[in-house]
């Protein structure tokens, strides 16, 4: 990566109006919110990068100029691995548990927002410049991350080319409660002692024999008007879910409606309900809450230029579940999308069984390192699942085959690719958070 050096004045303009591009709309409707992610943002170098997808696209524009921000171009890219399905925000925090479809418990790639269409290599670049980050904070040094991510390149690579040739098991996640160690074996097992009835009691009451949302804890009364949009885009979910998860009608008989705003560093200003559900029986324990939230446009997005690809999708509620799909194996059952004031919305179950693999305690580096690399595992289980075999027509062609063809064109310089990005790009983000903190605490971004 190498970019025109600018001043500190000159890189926080860029990073205000790439802001502006990314953030401008809501940032104006719910400045508050805005408050709140941008001092998440402040705490740190990883929480900056983390809030700011939009500024990493930018700048891999600006380094590999029109060609490779076109996705055609560029090292390991060609007409094929420049149009995989992504999942655009590939960072080493966006890894977790979820209970597939199956009623299995699984650790894998989660949150898929910025999911879309594009070169393979911005997902291991992202996720390499997120491990020199946190091998910073944690004081490793530049041969010790340089090691990480080779490790992390070697893994994914070795993974790739199993599958190539063969090894691809879709009835066998990578990682579960019998495969997987570790830290991601205790994500599992936290997981697992997680119940819906705590989850239930956390946002519930029962009220004349029947469950309901309980005041506070951040929901809002929704209005008559506002509840019959909210539940006329709930019927228009319906008709997007697979027949194989409308087996009890009984199941989707609403008991409630609240609203929520988002305040997290991904999700600020977007407008969001959440909706209680009866779920698979009469017992109350075993109600269900969904939620309905504005979707929002990917920033790699404005960064491929394909037609084909925009036009494929109906709108970002459906452009999130259909990625989310073609990349996770056995996705949420009751994942979804609606339209809602005109936006695409994305619908999805509130999990009870959901745990963030938590970097606060993997400090040894030998541990870190075999985190790493199942992490490298897990980032080409889902480049692979996402393929001829998905279901989806816009990449139709065995992923797996097309990286490993292209990987294997040049072995020797993969992992030092990864490596040097890492290195600079770690070393931009670091300087950008202490920019951005100046221009946030000096009343620098406009609308706040």
């Amino acid at each position: 990566m190498s970019v025109t050096p600018l001043n500190e004045e000159q890189r926080g303009e860029e990073i205000l109006t790439v802001f502006d591009t990314a953030f401008g709309e809501l940032l104006a409707a719910d400045p508050a919110a805005f408050r709140v992610k941008f001092r998440k943002m402040a705490a740190s170098a990883f929480a900056f990068y983390r809030g700011t997808a939009c500024l990493f696209y930018h700048d891999l524009d600006a380094a590999n100029g029109p060609g490779e921000s076109r996705g055609d171009s560029g090292p390991y890219q060609d007409e094929r691995t420049s149009r995989v399905w992504i999942h655009g925000d590939l960072h080493a925090e966006n890894f977790g548990t979820y209970m597939d479809s199956n009623g299995r418990l699984i650790f894998n790639v989660n949150d898929f927002d910025e999911a879309y269409v594009g070169p393979f290599t911005w997902d291991l670049k992202r996720f390499s410049a997120s491990i020199a980050l946190i091998g910073y904070a944690k004081a490793l040094s530049d041969e010790q991350i340089s090691e990480l991510v080779g490790i992390y390149a070697g893994a994914y690579r070795e993974r790739i080319r199993s599958l190539a040739t063969g090894a691809k098991s879709d009835e066998v996640p990578p990682f579960t409660l019998d495969t997987a160690t570790g830290p991601l074996l205790d994500a599992l097992r936290d997981a697992r002692s997680l119940t819906r009835f705590g989850l239930l009691e956390s946002m519930t009451e029962i009220r004349d024999f029947e469950r309901r949302f309980a005041p506070g804890g951040g929901s809002i009364e929704l209005d008559a008007a506002t509840r019959y949009k909210v539940l006329a885009a709930f019927d228009g979910y319906l008709e997007t879910l697979p027949d194989s998860s409308l087996a009890r009608p009984d199941s989707y008989r609403v008991k409630d409606v609240v609203g929520r705003r988002g305040i997290g560093i991904g999700s600020a200003g977007l407008p969001s309900y959440n909706i209680l559900l009866e779920g698979h029986s009469d017992a109350l324990e075993n109600d269900v809450v969904i939620y309905i939230k504005q979707a929002q446009t990917p920033a790699v997005s404005r960064h491929i230029t394909d037609r084909a690809i925009r036009d494929y999708f109906q709108h970002e509620g459906h452009r999130t579940v259909i990625s989310q799909r073609a990349l996770q194996a056995h996705a949420d059952p009751w994942l979804g999308w609606t339209e809602l004031d005109g936006a695409g919305q994305l619908v999805a179950e509130v999990s009870p069984y959901a745990v963030d693999l938590d970097w606060g305690d993997i400090d040894d580096p030998e541990e870190i390192a075999a985190v790493v690399a199942d992490l490298g595992r897990a980032t080409a289980s889902m480049h692979s699942a996402a393929d001829d075999t998905s279901g989806e027509s816009l990449v139709p062609f065995s992923t797996e085959r097309a990286i490993d063809a292209a990987i294997a064109a040049d072995e020797e310089g993969f992992a030092p690719l990864l490596v040097d990005f890492a290195h600079r790009y770690g070393a931009r983000a670091r300087a950008d958070h202490q920019i951005f903190v100046d221009l946030f605490r000096n009343g620098r971004i406009p609308g706040l």
